[in-house]
């Protein structure tokens, strides 16, 4: 039997807040159109696409690390740990895993990392909208929560803006205290 593609991509590695993300996507017979990597969609183009994903897919997990466990595992290890949940909250065993990047995950499943893999198969541009999406909604909520760092607007990563209300108003929880930009307020 023929396996099953997953493509698996992670969002929020840049970024100074909030989780890093990721998604795991097995694409179903339906064509979903345009797919393209989630950084060359518009916002609402990718909002439609990732609820029609999510409708046509065989099957799709997201998986999140918290901003404080990134501080603890570093973001190598906590974009691979989420890449690696996503992947086991699939309950197809019939999988074989596409990781955009250099690094494969630890998985008894055969996995390939290829870079720039959210340009090329469809499964991994899916993960990546899916992902996108998703973590651009948490930084979304939380804005309603902390106005005054206006995540809504540049969803975590460090923007001019960002920096500048990091100063003014200090760190917050969501933040990673290990990223350069939020340690140095501290030292």
């Amino acid at each position: 039997m023929k396996k099953l593609i997953v493509g698996i991509d992670e969002v929020g590695r840049g970024s100074i807040a909030g989780p890093v993300v990721a998604a795991a996507v097995i694409l179903g017979k339906k064509d979903i159109l345009p797919l393209k990597d989630s950084k060359l969609l518009s916002p609402t183009k990718r909002f439609l696409l990732s609820k029609e994903i999510k409708k046509n897919c065989l099957a799709f997990s997201i998986a999140e690390i918290s901003s404080k466990d990134v501080d603890k595992l570093n973001i190598k290890r906590a974009s691979l740990l989420a890449m690696k949940k996503a992947a086991e909250g699939l309950k197809n065993k019939n999988i074989e895993i596409i990781v955009d990047g250099l690094d494969k995950i630890e998985t008894i499943y055969p996995c390939k990392a290829i870079i720039k893999a959210d340009s090329i198969f469809k499964e991994v541009m899916a993960a990546s909208i899916i992902a996108k999406v998703y973590r651009d909604k948490v930084m979304i909520d939380l804005n309603k929560k902390f106005p005054e760092y206006l995540f809504d607007k540049h969803k975590g990563y460090p923007t001019k803006e960002h920096l500048h209300a990091l100063k003014k108003f200090g760190s917050i929880e969501e933040h990673r205290k290990s990223f350069r930009p939020v340690r140095q307020l501290n030292e």
